[in-house]
């Protein structure tokens, strides 16, 4: 968690964060954040969830609703649902009982990631560099490879990539699948989502390490988006990113710079 805090202050300070609009992360509505709120041992895991329409960049205790996960995540067994049945599940899983506010409809994308051991903050944004190449057609080779050090020490050695899919079940069907499918093949967590004609998701254990794997993966678009000027990038070979990975000293920087935030910890 996020040192002493309660996980929700943690969740309202980052928003607050990823919201700034000088950094164009997310604008008005735009985007949304989760933790894990924990419960007494005999309860359904809960979640702390950004609600509808609210906005990152003010986030109050009154912006975020407290949901139990086990009857979001049995969404995923259902079939195709009208979006009037989806919002009547989602409030019915709220642990006030109140119908407003309405949880996000990523909530269940929130709720897949948070299922995960190691995660325990979610921050979903739209970031304008970002955007930039999830939005372009040659989109599924821009974020095919590593390019730096650094982006592989902070983002991990690959990211998960999501073709467009309705946002909704559609969508945290396909997140599903991939998520588990990349656990498999590397055998940690992801820490990057980056979703087609969407935006970016970062995955982390803290607030903290939220916040910069978003301020890296920002940094990499807009140097991904400088290499075209000169022939397209260079990535890096995958025995050049699986030593970066496995370097303890490059472990030990990572926590340092999860302590430190985006601006601390030089190599």
């Amino acid at each position: 968690m996020t040192g002493s805090k309660l996980p929700l202050d943690g969740l309202i300070e980052l928003s607050r964060k990823l919201g700034d609009p000088t950094l164009g992360y997310a604008i008005l509505g735009e985007g949304n954040t989760s933790c894990l709120s924990g419960g007494v041992a005999s309860e359904p895991s809960r979640l702390w969830v950004k609600a509808s329409g609210r906005k990152l960049a003010n986030a109050d205790r009154s912006a975020f609703v407290e949901v139990n996960m086990e009857p979001i995540l049995e969404l995923l067994s259902e079939g195709t649902l009208p979006d009037s049945e989806i919002r009547r599940r989602l409030i019915a899983a709220k642990c006030d009982g109140q119908a407003e506010p309405c949880p996000s409809v990523e909530t269940l994308m929130h709720a897949v990631f948070l299922a995960i051991e190691g995660i325990e903050f979610v921050g979903h944004t739209h970031p304008i560099p970002i955007n930039q190449i999830a939005c372009s057609v040659d989109f599924m080779h821009a974020v095919s490879g590593r390019l730096f050090p650094d982006e592989i020490v902070v983002c991990g050695p690959a990211p998960v990539v999501v073709p467009y899919v309705d946002p909704g079940i559609p969508l945290a069907h396909e997140i599903h699948r991939q998520v588990y499918q990349y656990l498999e093949t590397w055998g940690e967590r992801p820490k990057t989502v980056y979703l087609q004609n969407h935006g970016f998701v970062a995955l982390g254990s803290t607030a903290q390490e939220v916040e910069n794997i978003t301020a890296m993966a920002v940094k990499t678009a807009v140097i991904l988006q400088g290499t075209a000027a000169f022939g397209g990038p260079n990535f890096l070979e995958p025995a050049q990113v699986a030593r970066i990975h496995g370097r303890p000293d490059e472990h030990y920087r990572q926590r340092v710079i999860d302590n430190d935030g985006p601006g601390g910890a030089a190599s």
